[in-house]
């Protein structure tokens, strides 16, 4: 972005943040609500969070009538954000979108076949020690891409998607916010891509093999000024029970819900319906990412709901994130692994939370420990009552001892609700169709 560019887009947003109300007030995009508001030109609070760090996040908040998009299909959708000249937009997504509407095999590169492929790379035939390779495997990487191709959609700068009223979203389909700044999601439910073509890594897991899968639901990557509020993410129609096993292993999916990587910055994630899903949120995506990493990743989660999930809620490297407010519900008789992941050169701060465990559930693995970094975890509640969460995770595995004090303190906060009340200010609040 060059330095005049740069100073427009200040400006820009300046006049939005000043003066919102009158800067839209006679312009109609279907999507207003009783009383003139219109949620599609909202924008991102004072205050609420890192993504409110300097000049704020408006997304398309600005956009003329002509940058004002109703979507109802996948293909319209791509098109609204690829289309126009760089100018601020609001896209309004109206129904269920489906990106994979012919489903897999639209994407299968002629003479793949999975049971061949599982004849082939059987570890009786293959072995464990070696990557697989061959026909098959080329095949599988050629359906692969041609998935990659459909299912990805690259949102631009200075762009508000949301959905309309209740009910609307995306299927399957991947959000990529990547190298840009200023975008807002709001409103929408997306349910988690299904990677059609997993790979078999014989040398995963201890060298027992494991399925890898791509694509995330929406993933930030090196962007900056992100604010993703009242969506619902979930594994949807396919959760991981409903999915078939081979070699002994579950023929993995799904990859995250919502990832932030690479360099990515100033991003608040609030109340958000996260529900069903196995890796849910990484912020970082490699301990070798320092060069890029360091002192960025600064992102804020507050007032989200997480139900059903097993772990990375979120697992952190290198970020400042400041967790808050979050109602932490794990049921009887799901998977479960953790809940914060403390991960290389982080500095997570999760203080006010609520966790809701089910009987017999371990309060020490709320917190699991990949690599030493301190964090700070206070005035957290589990069913009811303030926990040490460090204490108990500390004298329950001792041999991942965790340090306290996170080095630093959030000042982008909104209010502060008590983590006994959260349970119930969350449930009510959090997730897609329910925009206040």
């Amino acid at each position: 972005m060059n330095r005049l560019n740069w100073h427009v887009r200040v400006i820009r947003r300046a006049v939005v943040l000043l003066g919102c109300a009158a800067l839209t007030a006679g312009l109609t995009t279907g999507g207003a609500q009783a009383g003139g508001r219109d949620p599609g030109r909202e924008v991102l609070p004072a205050g609420d969070g890192w993504a409110s760090q300097g000049e704020g996040t408006t997304g398309g908040s600005a956009a003329d009538a002509a940058h004002v998009f109703t979507v109802t299909t996948w293909e319209q959708f791509r098109q609204a954000l690829a289309d126009g000249d760089g100018a601020p937009r609001i896209i309004r997504v109206k129904g269920m979108i489906d990106a994979v509407s012919e489903g897999c095999d639209a994407f299968a590169a002629q003479g793949y076949d999975l049971g061949r492929y599982l004849a082939d790379y059987d570890p009786a035939v293959w072995g464990n020690d070696t990557p697989v390779s061959g026909e098959q495997e080329d095949l599988r990487a050629a359906s692969a891409a041609a998935q990659d191709r459909a299912i990805k959609a690259y949102v631009p700068a200075d762009t508000t998607i949301i959905g309309v009223g209740r009910g609307s979203g995306i299927l399957g389909g991947s959000l990529q916010i990547k190298d840009v700044d200023n975008v807002i999601l709001r409103n929408l439910t997306i349910e988690a891509p299904l990677d059609c073509f997993p790979q078999w890594d014989p040398t995963d897991d201890s060298g027992t093999g494991a399925w890898n899968s791509e694509y995330d639901g929406v993933v930030v990557y090196g962007s900056t000024h992100v604010w993703v509020d009242r969506n619902t993410l979930t594994d949807g129609r396919y959760p991981d029970s409903s999915l078939p096993s081979y070699f002994g292993k579950v023929y993995q999916q799904h990859d995250g819900l919502l990832d932030v990587v690479r360099g990515a910055d100033y991003v608040t994630v609030s109340w958000n319906s996260f529900r069903n899903h196995d890796k849910t949120m990484l912020i970082g995506n490699s301990d070798g990412a320092g060069a890029t990493d360091s002192g960025k990743l600064r992102v804020t989660l507050h007032h989200n709901r997480f139900e059903g999930i097993v772990e990375r809620a979120p697992r952190v490297r290198f970020g400042q994130v400041d967790a808050y407010n979050n109602h932490y519900v794990v049921t009887a008789g799901q998977k479960f692994g953790y809940v914060f992941g403390i991960g290389a050169s982080s500095r997570l701060y999760a203080t006010d939370n609520a966790l809701s465990l089910a009987p017999g559930v371990s309060v020490g693995k709320v917190l699991k420990k990949w690599s030493e970094a301190p964090l700070t975890a206070e005035n957290n509640y589990v069913n009811g009552r303030r926990v040490d969460l460090v204490a108990v995770h500390n004298a329950e595995i001792p041999e991942e001892t965790l340090s306290t004090g996170a080095g630093w303190r959030p000042v982008l906060r909104t209010e502060v609700d008590h983590p006994r009340a959260v349970p119930g200010i969350v449930d009510r609040g959090a997730g897609a169709g329910r925009l206040r």
